[in-house]
């Protein structure tokens, strides 16, 4: 039986989620014991030393140096920049995260947008640098925050004065995203203190949708939701290959995909001034499950479609089609990773002719297919 170390934490839906793909791994393909004790890490150096592991799995904490004399295969998910580039690591796709987001709220109409991240953490810097390219890709400036360096006198008083300040200068109506869920609490708190209206002037976006993070902010925060339940499988399963060769595996990378966007309030609304578009958007959304065509948007308002086709452009840069197939997609994503739906009960539920049709048309939009999708994306 193998002995697994997992210096994870659970305070955040993250590590439990890693946890939990670890726990899946080792549940349907070996037995493995995992080392847990409710202490301080630094304090448990001794104990996990003379345990005797077979393989760790660990973020990079203060006592990484220690665990790395232990000389046993080992995974990292890194926090900070200057972490072992010698071994395996779990990343998230800030890539592909930021373009969500990018895409979230310039599909709401935004023009003014901003990042808000931590010092020193590298997935929030490559986030802010992702978000900033694909906004300027789009002609919109992004606004970044200047952090506080970290172990400055006065902690999170201080810091929430200088997000106070930043935020007060921002142009509005803005959308922010924040690196993660907390830092997301962290702005709307602060535009409470400011009395900031979100989301009307300012819509908030976290990353990692941590329910109890999420549901407790005020208002609920809007969040991209990562598969790193998968993640952790992954990191377990090549854990196992490591610990049954005895090969050293370097630079080897195990991703945490964005799945979808879980909106809640913080980002509910649509920042366009054209009262036809945003009459053709709600008309959309409404009847997204229906087969609707571009007549049909177009006779939900008062203009002609060569002149909505243009506002489209000019307001979300978009077609009317493109939002139509957008927004239906989505909805089938959705239902994909949130619910245990048949996809024939999806197929009925959107009027597609048969699963074949509704397989082609989500493969065309997403570039992969449906049941593909959910087993990558949906939590196990």
């Amino acid at each position: 039986m193998k002995r697994v170390i997992l210096l994870l934490e659970t305070s955040r839906a993250f590590g439990r989620q890693l946890i939990s793909g670890v726990a899946r791994y080792s549940r349907l393909n070996t037995t493995w014991t995992f080392f847990k004790e409710p202490i301080d890490l630094k304090s448990s150096i001794p104990n996990l030393t003379k345990w005797k592991p077979d393989g760790i799995i660990m973020r990079d904490t203060l006592i990484t140096k220690e665990m790395l004399k232990l000389k046993v295969p080992t995974i990292f998910a890194p926090h900070f920049i200057n972490y072992p580039k010698n071994i395996p690591i779990i990343i998230t796709d800030s890539s592909s995260t930021a373009r969500m987001a990018s895409r979230h709220f310039i599909e709401k109409g935004f023009k003014n947008l901003a990042y808000c991240g931590f010092d020193g953490i590298v997935w929030s810097e490559e986030r802010e640098f992702y978000f900033d390219r694909f906004n300027s890709e789009c002609g919109i400036k992004t606004h970044h925050y200047i952090p506080l360096k970290r172990n400055i006198p006065g902690g999170w008083e201080k810091e929430q004065q200088h997000i106070c300040k930043w935020i007060k200068k921002l142009p509005k109506p803005v959308g922010i995203l924040a690196c993660n869920d907390d830092r997301g609490q962290h702005i709307l708190e602060v535009c409470k203190l400011t009395n900031i209206k979100v989301p009307e002037e300012a819509a908030v976006l976290g990353v990692d949708n941590d329910e109890i993070v999420c549901e407790f902010a005020d208002p609920p925060l809007s969040s991209i939701a990562l598969n790193v339940e998968t993640a952790g499988f992954e990191a377990a399963k090549l854990l196992d290959k490591m610990m049954s060769t005895g090969k050293k595996i370097n630079s080897r990378q195990i991703v945490a995909m964005p799945s979808h966007i879980v909106q809640r309030q913080s980002s509910d609304i649509l920042a366009v001034d054209d009262q036809e578009v945003a009459r053709a958007i709600q008309y959309i959304k409404n009847n997204a499950k229906n087969k609707i065509m571009v007549k049909d948007v177009v006779d939900a308002t008062s203009s002609g479609r060569r002149a909505l086709e243009k506002k489209f452009n000019e307001t979300i840069h978009r077609t009317i089609y493109n939002e139509i197939q957008q927004v239906r997609v989505e909805l089938i994503s959705k239902l994909l990773i949130e619910t245990n739906m048949p996809v024939s009960q999806i197929t009925s539920l959107f009027n597609f002719t048969d699963v074949e049709h509704i397989s082609r048309f989500f493969k065309k939009e997403k570039g992969i297919g449906l049941r593909e999708f959910r087993k990558i994306h949906k939590p196990h």
